[in-house]
């Protein structure tokens, strides 16, 4: 869109075309038309993540199953922590698949600007892009690992230890979706602030790690007693998604409509500002990156 300035009376009579502009761009518009790009980004992503090793794509499933067996180790031996009645590699299993969609859409965003600043110096598309892509690559990777996932229920439903709320199963598709989305809108918004404060993306990982602890991953939520740190945990958008989550593929969990409500309020309000903060940020970047 293109508006007519036209200039003072008694300084001559001129028109200039310059673009329209809105305070509020999402451009989601010009995404979908870019979806070929977000495909193409996708797979370049997924397949130069595992360029040049040795198992390659197994990783992805080798990722949680050890991630599970040290939790399992860590958390329900030594420290002596319940999975509510849930079998443990099942539970951690499920928990760390969770949590690295969270995650990975979170850290692969964090560095959207400084990673790509030389392509986005050369060439016009939609720089959200990007993000969109390395979100549904965390999708991927997760829709794989739950290949993993239907095998260990299986075994444990045939054995009446696990009896899921297969009702509500047609609720799954949104809620990884949710938790995705989530994980990139943070990952926006530091990297949009990364483009002039570069010392924040020093902490980000261990923050990352930090979260983790704050979500209830590695315990259910009815573990931790009645009082301020339940709340906290609880208010954590993250740990209602999960707790959701695992009381619908393994029936037990404690869940509360509010906390979550409030934290679905939260996500969507963040993936917009992160959208507008975004879209805002790549105008001037290169200036700054």
């Amino acid at each position: 869109m293109f508006r007519k300035k036209q200039s003072e009376p008694n300084s001559g009579y001129h028109i200039r075309l310059q673009p329209e502009e809105k305070k509020v761009q999402l451009k989601l518009g010009e995404v979908w038309q870019y979806r070929d790009l977000v495909t193409l980004l996708t797979r370049r992503t997924f397949t130069v993540t595992y360029q040049q090793t040795v198992l390659g794509p197994l990783w992805i499933i080798i990722n949680p199953v050890l991630s599970s067996l040290i939790y399992m180790f860590v958390f329900g031996h030594i420290a002596d922590i319940g999975t509510a009645g849930v079998p443990q590699i099942l539970f951690y299993f499920v928990s760390s698949a969770l949590w690295e969609l969270f995650s990975f859409s979170l850290t692969a965003n964090s560095r959207t600007f400084v990673t790509n600043a030389y392509l986005f110096s050369k060439v016009y598309f939609p720089r959200i892009c990007v993000p969109i892509s390395n979100m549904l690559v965390s999708i991927l990777k997760f829709l794989i690992q739950l290949l993993i996932v239907a095998v260990l229920m299986t075994t444990y439903i045939a054995s009446g230890k696990v009896s899921p709320m297969w009702e509500l199963y047609p609720l799954l598709p949104l809620l990884f979706i949710q938790m995705a989305v989530f994980g990139m809108s943070v990952g926006v918004l530091i990297s949009s602030v990364t483009t002039k404060y570069r010392d924040l993306l020093a902490v980000v990982n261990v923050a990352v790690n930090l979260w983790m602890y704050g979500s209830a991953v590695v315990y259910p939520v009815e573990s931790i007693p009645d009082g301020v740190m339940k709340i906290l945990v609880k208010i954590n958008p993250v740990s209602e998604m999960m707790e959701l989550i695992r009381m619908i593929l393994l029936g037990k969990g404690e869940f509360d409509i509010v906390y979550y409500m409030a934290g679905l309020a939260v996500t969507i309000l963040l993936f917009l500002a992160s959208l507008v903060i975004f879209n805002r940020v790549e105008r001037t970047f290169a200036d700054t990156v």
